[in-house]
């Protein structure tokens, strides 16, 4: 058997014997097969030559994943990530070396895969998701994320939802590009399969996903304990007071300096309480709402995610129905369950979802009902409707001008609107590409 070392990769083509391993899964039967599959050779050649993957994300689980795509015969792969490798990488991120830190974590993992694997083929951008446009995302077989954010995993979802085409109402398969979700926190994770428009897709399961830890804000503002009490207090009321980087700036926990003046903030915070342990590494995680990563979890997650591309891609074996399920806190325990389509999903579904309020409540109320719905959970949602053939802002927070301007709309009832029963809200989030479309029920 040939063995690659670094350095060797200075042949592309394939030796005799190289994919004897994924022949056996694709060019015999077996007890495990897809009852509708042939065996052929059309499938490997499909995999190395034809099938285009998009890889989202290249920290934990993305190194773990563009090595087991790579090694599995899926050669024209692409990689996006936004992040810069830090130090703090290193102990699970294994296509990074300390020279690299400070480099784009999608160069460098495309240029080490490049590298070591002859005939693959790893294109990187450097680039947020939303940068990308419809376009870009139509041209991929298979998308597979291995993010931490859960509004990065909502709007790939509205993404590959929005590319979906009907005729008369029927969905048309050919605009189906499954999305294979991976994801860790500690020592537990999971694996999904997602056919956009057939099966739930993210926002129709978001009560699974668990609650974002907050802190008591009397706590925060008047008896800190703890060094994250302190980081807290610095994010939440001393930065959008000072606004040390300009009026519209926003706290961005992927900005060094924007992390070192909530630092250096938070350790003035600590002094005077005479609290310990404030460190940037504690800050920059408080800020981003990091989760400490295993490199285990990591791995087995990833395997799950690559196993059901490649059973995707060469249609061999049906795919995970639909949710996986993994502990390794107390030995190893994998539970798998199919999670139901929610038939009013707002992401999914093709009608306005309902809201039902009374015409004396206020637009604040619709507003809180948006972000704190387990299953909406908006960050920051901005309403619009039609009157009198006109588009009409109600509500946009996130241009500070027109947010002045709109914000009396807050404290006025539904009806001082002019909103009437049945009409229908149009709303734009972060949480999606796509607008979301609600329809107003008022009640007695």
């Amino acid at each position: 058997m040939r063995m690659l070392v670094d350095g060797d990769a200075g042949s592309t083509s394939d030796w005799d014997d190289r994919w004897n391993h994924i022949k056996k899964f694709l060019e015999r039967s077996g007890p495990f097969m897809h009852p509708d599959f042939e065996p052929s050779t059309e499938s490997l050649q499909f995999m190395l030559e034809t099938c285009k993957i998009l890889v989202i994300g290249a920290g934990g689980l993305g190194c773990e994943l563009l090595k087991n795509l790579a090694l599995s015969g899926f050669r024209n792969i692409h990689v996006v990530d936004m992040d810069n490798i830090d130090v703090s990488n290193l102990n699970r991120q294994f296509l990074f070396r300390a020279k690299d830190v400070g480099r784009p974590k999608a160069d460098v993992a495309a240029d080490f895969i490049n590298s070591r694997v002859p005939g693959c083929c790893v294109i990187p951008y450097f680039k947020k998701i939303q940068d990308l446009d419809e376009t870009f995302y139509r041209q991929f077989h298979i998308i597979v994320c291995g993010l931490d954010s859960i509004v990065a995993r909502r709007w790939m979802n509205g993404m590959l939802l929005s590319l979906l085409v009907y005729e008369d109402g029927v969905l048309d398969p050919s605009s189906i590009i499954p999305l294979i979700d991976g994801g860790t926190e500690g020592f537990k994770g999971n694996a999904r399969v997602i056919l956009p428009g057939m099966t739930a897709c993210i926002d129709c399961t978001l009560e699974l996903y668990p609650p974002q830890i907050n802190f008591p804000m009397c706590t925060i503002a008047s008896m800190p304990r703890l060094p994250e009490h302190c980081i807290e207090y610095v994010r939440i009321l001393q930065w959008p007071k000072e606004m040390p980087f300009g009026d519209d700036m926003a706290l961005d926990g992927d900005d060094p300096e924007h992390i070192q003046w909530v630092y250096q903030k938070s350790l003035e915070r600590a002094a005077e309480f005479s609290i310990t342990g404030v460190t940037y590494r504690l800050t920059q995680g408080v800020v981003k709402r990091i989760i400490p990563a295993v490199a285990s979890t990591n791995a087995a997650i990833a395997a799950a995610c690559a196993t059901e591309v490649f059973k995707i891609a060469s249609s061999a074996y049906l795919p995970l129905n639909n949710y996986m399920v993994f502990n390794d806190v107390d030995g190893l325990y994998t539970y798998t369950f199919e999670a139901e389509r929610k038939e009013n999903c707002s992401a999914c579904s093709q009608v306005p979802s309902d809201l039902h309020f009374s015409p004396s409540s206020k637009l604040q109320e619709v507003l809180d009902y948006l972000t704190e719905s387990t299953s909406l959970q908006m960050k920051s949602p901005a309403i619009t409707t039609t009157m009198d053939g006109k588009n009409k802002t109600l509500y946009l927070q996130s241009v500070a001008s027109i947010e002045q301007r709109t914000r009396p709309n807050l404290t006025k009832t539904l009806k001082e609107l002019g909103l009437a029963d049945g009409q229908e809200l149009a709303v734009a989030d972060v949480t999606t590409p796509q607008t979301v479309l609600f329809k107003l029920c008022f009640t007695s």
